[in-house]
């Protein structure tokens, strides 16, 4: 049977649970009989049905499941949650074959759940497109294992290497990319569990920071503002979603969606946000704070992915761009702007 043929299927489908199915990661699970899908589901959002269950629940002739194969991008769970143990499904549905495309390094799971598969006479098969799998799950892996979200830089900078304009009329952002461009950046949002920028992009931009130009969930705001300059008029204390902001000022949180969280700027502000961030059990970050901001998780080596635009504009002069030390990239084409995305491996 051609497992990467059915674990390349899996994946697809795990996409579609991307930014839904937080603090569970988004995985895809395909049931195959005879060489034949017979069953496909994905995580559902938090609370609901894992991927397994999904799948099971999708096939029509139920009697097959004792002689199928389940294919799952991440080793089932072993443990009660607010759902049952996905391992004892497969087991009590009694599928013989199951095909893992990567463990699961959560201290509940790790190995538990193929443990329990094989203990149960399953014959499980793991490690089926493990590079693939671990790159779709890299947000789950990130909190798991480093213990902080997993960060993406994104900026957008002219032809001539300039984020912003020295000076400008209007509280507004200045665009350097395109319409194209500027909706793939509001897909990413809804991707991500939270947006972070600094105080001098809110005070300039006055940003909603939010996916009106795509369809899904508005990520959490984080809002770095060490003095308490911003004025509570701007759009990101509109208070519709939840939004964090690190200061070194006390301030009481007067309304659920408006939380202040207290740091020391004098020392390793990157890390201290990210243990902020980790108490909020924030996944996954999106930055597009300002070339200082950007810089503070460059330079202590906090990020995982950096996504960098960059436009026909030409300014002359104005904010140059974060110094970005030389990674591997993978660069396209939108329209006419050119994206670099390059990974902290």
């Amino acid at each position: 049977m051609n497992h990467e043929k059915y674990m390349k299927r899996c994946l697809e489908l795990a996409a579609k649970g991307i930014g839904t199915t937080r603090p569970n990661p988004a995985v895809g699970a395909v049931i195959v009989y005879n060489d034949k899908i017979i069953g496909e589901g994905y995580t559902s959002p938090y609370g609901g049905p894992h991927a397994e269950v999904n799948a099971v629940n999708s096939v029509k002739e139920i009697s097959l499941l004792e002689k199928a194969t389940i294919y799952v991008t991440l080793e089932p769970c072993s443990h009660y949650g607010k759902t049952p143990p996905c391992a004892d499904l497969i087991i009590s549905k009694k599928i013989p074959n199951v095909v893992i495309g990567t463990l699961d390094t959560h201290s509940l799971v790790c190995g538990n759940g193929i443990a329990k598969l094989k203990e149960a006479g399953c014959t499980v098969t793991l490690g089926v497109l493990e590079d693939e799998c671990k790159k779709h799950h890299k947000r789950f892996f990130t909190v798991q294992n480093k213990k902080r979200p997993y960060i993406i830089l994104k900026w957008a900078e002219t032809k001539d290497g300039f984020i912003a304009p020295i000076t400008k009329n209007e509280q507004k952002p200045v665009w350097i990319s395109n319409t194209y461009s500027k909706q793939l950046v509001h897909k990413w949002r809804a991707e991500e569990h939270a947006i972070l920028v600094g105080t001098n992009t809110v005070l300039a931009d006055n940003p909603k920071l939010d996916v009106r130009s795509w369809t899904g969930n508005n990520p959490v705001r984080v809002i770095l503002d060490k003095n308490l300059r911003i004025s509570q008029q701007v759009n990101v204390f509109d208070k519709t979603v939840k939004t964090i902001v690190i200061t070194e000022k006390e301030q009481e949180s007067t309304h659920d969606n408006l939380v202040y969280e207290l740091i020391n700027f004098s020392e390793r502000v990157g890390v201290q946000i990210c243990n902020v961030l980790q108490k909020h059990k924030i996944q996954s970050v999106i930055i597009e704070g300002g070339t200082r901001t950007l810089q503070t998780f460059i330079d202590g080596d906090l990020w995982d992915e950096a996504r960098v635009f960059t436009g026909e504009a030409i300014f002359n002069k104005g904010m140059k761009g974060p110094n970005l030390p030389k990674k591997n990239f993978k660069e396209q084409t939108i329209k006419n702007d050119i994206l670099r995305t390059y990974w902290n491996d």
